[in-house]
């Protein structure tokens, strides 16, 4: 078989692959823009596993008309502009990749109102093909709706799981989210029905209690390890959970996973909880943005720290 250059419609569909996962990714991709573009309210509605449907509203500062297209094109992005902001990445995402390859693979509705225009903006698009463009009345802010998921791919479909695993997978996004974010208000409706709804007041305890209970928020003590930029709460050995799915860590208030830093949280509770129980733990970690590596994965929920011992050791302590 000869060497040729893929079609541009094949190369967008193996993207999705990598940056959209499962519905999921769709909505972690969503809030993120919305929480860079400074929203404080943002409300993340699915339908079906959210392969049916899903929408995600916020009151950010919007997008202007001139660049809602460009927004769909590959390698598009206002997060960064040289080289050299790579190494130091500020913001929760900047590929230039979630859109595009989120519209190439649904049906894709943005309507939004940029803070500087009187009028809004819709776009239509479906398969990655614009279909309309159009003024219309809205609020600042942007509501992305996406239907459809898959319905161009159906291969990727069938390696989803349930209606109900998927929509579980989606809590745990906006929930997570929400823990980094307390000072932003989110509302989770799932299949009609709201399933979160934190104040935004800013208070981290507040968002514990909607997220795990009253009970267990008024039990969670304080972190402030301001000399190592460790902020959050941790439960005390009277509280803890048979799975280690409570363990939240923010770094620079990104949502990532890390082996290590969670094998530094049990060591902290050696000998303190019975075989088999871990801690609920929620630690945001302030390092300099060229200390970490972001861009490890394609869904940016794993990173390399230049000094992962240090911070070990500081998470442990």
């Amino acid at each position: 078989m000869p060497i040729r250059i893929l079609a541009s419609d094949v190369v967008s569909k193996i993207a999705a692959g990598e940056v959209v996962e499962r519905p999921a990714s769709v909505v972690k991709e969503l809030v993120e823009n919305a929480l860079d573009a400074g929203a404080s309210q943002v409300t993340v509605e699915a339908d079906g596993g959210g392969t049916r449907f899903i929408r995600v509203s916020d009151n950010g500062s919007g997008i202007a008309r001139a660049e809602v297209e460009l927004a769909f094109e590959r390698h598009a992005t206002s997060k960064i502009s040289a080289e050299t902001d790579i190494e130091a990445i500020a913001s929760l995402g900047f590929r230039g990749e979630a859109l595009p390859t989120i519209a190439s693979v649904a049906e894709v509705d943005v309507l939004t109102g940029h803070q500087d225009e009187s009028v809004g903006t819709l776009l239509q698009i479906d398969g990655g093909r614009v279909i309309s463009k159009s003024q219309q009345g809205c609020p600042r802010g942007t509501t992305v709706t996406v239907c459809n998921l898959f319905h161009n791919v159906p291969a990727r479909l069938k390696f989803l799981k349930s209606n109900a695993t998927e929509s579980g997978h989606i809590s745990q996004i906006v929930t997570q989210l929400s823990l980094a974010f307390p000072e932003v208000k989110f509302t989770l409706v799932m299949n009609g029905r709201t399933s979160l709804r934190t104040a935004g007041n800013g208070n981290l305890r507040d968002v514990l209690a909607e997220v795990y209970g009253l009970e267990t928020a008024q039990s969670m003590l304080a972190v402030d390890y301001s000399a190592s930029g460790i902020c959050g709460f941790v439960s005390p050995s009277s509280v803890s959970r048979s799975n280690r799915n409570y363990i939240s860590f923010f770094i620079n208030r990104r949502w990532v996973q890390s082996r290590t830093l969670t094998y530094a949280v049990e060591e902290a509770y050696q000998g303190m909880l019975m075989t088999g129980k871990h801690p609920v733990s929620v630690l945001n970690i302030s390092l300099p943005p060229d200390s970490i590596d972001v861009n490890v994965h394609p869904t940016m929920c794993e990173i390399k720290l230049r000094n992962e011992r240090e911070v070990f050791l500081a998470v442990q302590k």
